[in-house]
C-alpha cells in the first residue's frame, strides 16, 4: 500500500520548495529529481560508504529462500 501525505508548497527565494515529512525522510544529503508526466520523482543519491546506512533502513525479507542444488565447481589443473 502506498503512503500519501498532504504537504504545502512554499517559495524559497526563486525556487518552489516543500518540506519532506519525517516518515519520508531520505538517507544522505543529496537527491536527484526528475519528472514523469505530472509526477515529480525524488531519489536519494548514495555516496560511497552509505550502503550500510541504506540497508539499515530496509525491512527484512519475509519469505525464505529455496534450497538450491548447486555444488561448487571441481578443481581443475590448467597447467
Amino acid at each position: 500500500m502506498q503512503r500519501k501525505r498532504h504537504v504545502r508548497l512554499f517559495r524559497n527565494g526563486r525556487n518552489q520548495a516543500l518540506r519532506i515529512p519525517r516518515e519520508f525522510e531520505l538517507v544522505g544529503n543529496e537527491a536527484t529529481i526528475h519528472q514523469e508526466g505530472h509526477r515529480l520523482i525524488v531519489e536519494p543519491v548514495y555516496q560511497p560508504g552509505q550502503l550500510l546506512d541504506l540497508l539499515a533502513t530496509l525491512d527484512p525479507l519475509k519469505e525464505d529462500f529455496p534450497a538450491i542444488d548447486d555444488p561448487p565447481p571441481k578443481d581443475e589443473n590448467f597447467f
